[in-house]
């Protein structure tokens, strides 16, 4: 699976602002005629996969045991290769860039001693208290979600999303698709030899949080062999996606398990497959303080 169809939702936690979010779609209006479900999993599947570079402000809502951490973060993104720059309004900065640094991140903590540190992006440092590595910042794993892994026998999580009639976001129209899944549960899965989170999550379709969570362990080591973890067996009972309906690109992502909301992302001006300067994805960059 390459890093562009993995991501998703940005590390918006890993930066740390807050932000109390309004609710973020209006009521469902009747469906759009015409409109079906696979044409429009098909159009937001293209869309996601064709993107190019990407410009929005994401604001994240995300359970962290039983509480709720919210942050509001800007980001940039270019493809092929991958690299993707973030910066949330206490000033914490972070650029990874495809075969720089050691495949570390530059993450600039905007707090004493005020240096640039190199971190690993699923190290235990970058993925504390956060449900996503900022490997993930971007909309690719919606459509991983929706196409479901290879290694997944049950597609029923899959073929339970559906076109749910039409919504605003942000004062944008958008297409409604959403899963009702009452069957999600936690079940028992044996780990294999040099298994990791993120292979038992792309297994399960459920994310990495959750089970590092459950189980304690962590995304940057193989899980001990034989070792019985506790693991969703998907991603949600309730999922929606407000897809915009001239980008096709995501606005609106919510997420809910057997205890509730799980984490809401909200996508603003957002800019689609317009250039960024390859001068923007630099630690040198004027604007950067890395």
């Amino acid at each position: 699976m390459s890093l562009h169809h993995r991501l998703l939702v940005p590390a918006a936690c890993l930066l740390g602002a807050t932000l109390i979010l309004r609710p973020g779609a209006a009521p469902a209006a009747a469906p759009t005629e015409g409109m079906t479900t696979e044409q429009l999993v098909l159009r937001l599947r293209a869309a996601i996969d064709n993107l190019k570079t990407l410009r929005c402000t994401v604001h994240a809502q995300e359970r962290l045991g039983a509480k709720y951490t919210q942050a509001n973060s800007t980001m940039k993104l270019g493809y092929a290769p991958l690299r993707i720059f973030l910066r949330n309004k206490k000033g914490v900065e972070v650029l990874w860039v495809t075969g720089q640094n050691d495949g570390d991140a530059w993450v600039y903590p905007n707090s004493f001693p005020y240096v640039t540190l190199s971190l690993d992006p699923n190290g235990t440092l970058m993925r504390r208290s956060q449900h996503h590595s900022v490997l993930d910042a971007g909309y690719g794993m919606i459509a991983d979600i929706l196409r479901g892994s290879a290694q997944r026998p049950d597609r029923s999580y899959e073929r339970s999303f559906r076109y749910a009639g039409d919504t605003v976001v942000a004062g944008r129209p958008c297409y409604q698709l959403r899963s009702d899944f009452p069957k999600f549960r936690y079940v028992s899965y044996t780990a294999g030899k040099g298994e990791t989170v993120a292979q038992v999550a792309d297994r399960f379709g459920c994310g990495e949080y959750r089970i590092m969570e459950q189980n304690g362990v962590a995304a940057d080591a193989p899980i001990p062999t034989g070792k019985v973890l506790q693991v969703p067996n998907s991603y949600g009972s309730r999922t929606l996606i407000c897809v915009d309906k001239k980008l096709y690109l995501p606005l609106l992502i919510r997420a809910e398990d057997d205890k509730g909301l799980f984490e809401e992302f909200k996508f603003l001006d957002v800019v689609a497959n317009q250039p960024i300067p390859t001068l923007e994805f630099t630690k040198d960059f004027k604007d950067y303080n890395l």
